[in-house]
């Protein structure tokens, strides 16, 4: 039985402000790619962080209905050299690592990093900032409904 684990706005950044600063210490990066949707965000925070401004994308769907884990499709790939070497892919979390495992072919010089690893996916990234248990599903502050007021 799975348990939901909601993490805020202030959370999230912090945990990939802190990812940014322990990969600002492995290597200067040529740039980073996100892996569409879920990486996008923290994308964009560790992009602010480590002052890179060449960001691209790599679009896997990886979810059917129902939130559950379906056949992966590559809808969109990168224009990278060199198999990624010096290239950060980004996600927010590594489930299984079906995810990272087609990326890692894809790419295979490029460094793999998440925010979140659950213990099936984390030998799939090079770096993750927090792991989290198998059975858990976490629900990402962009996931719930916010109240925009009047």
């Amino acid at each position: 039985m799975s348990h939901q684990y909601p993490v805020n706005w202030k959370e999230f950044y912090r945990n990939a402000q802190a990812l940014a600063w322990r990969l600002k210490e492995i290597q200067e990066w040529k740039g980073i790619i996100a892996i569409t949707r879920g990486g996008l965000v923290p994308a964009a925070i560790m992009a602010r962080e480590l002052e890179i401004r060449k960001i691209d994308t790599i679009g896997i769907v990886s979810y059917g209905e129902d939130d559950k884990q379906a056949d992966l499709n590559v809808i969109k790939d990168c224009e990278v050299e060199e198999g990624g070497a010096g290239w950060l892919i980004v996600d927010d979390l590594v489930d299984t690592g079906l995810t990272a495992k087609i990326v890692r072919k894809m790419l295979p010089h490029a460094h793999i990093t998440a925010i979140y690893a659950k213990p099936l996916g984390k030998s799939y990234v090079d770096t993750f900032m927090t792991e989290v248990s198998q059975d858990t599903w976490i629900v990402f502050p962009w996931e719930e409904d916010i109240d925009m007021g009047n």
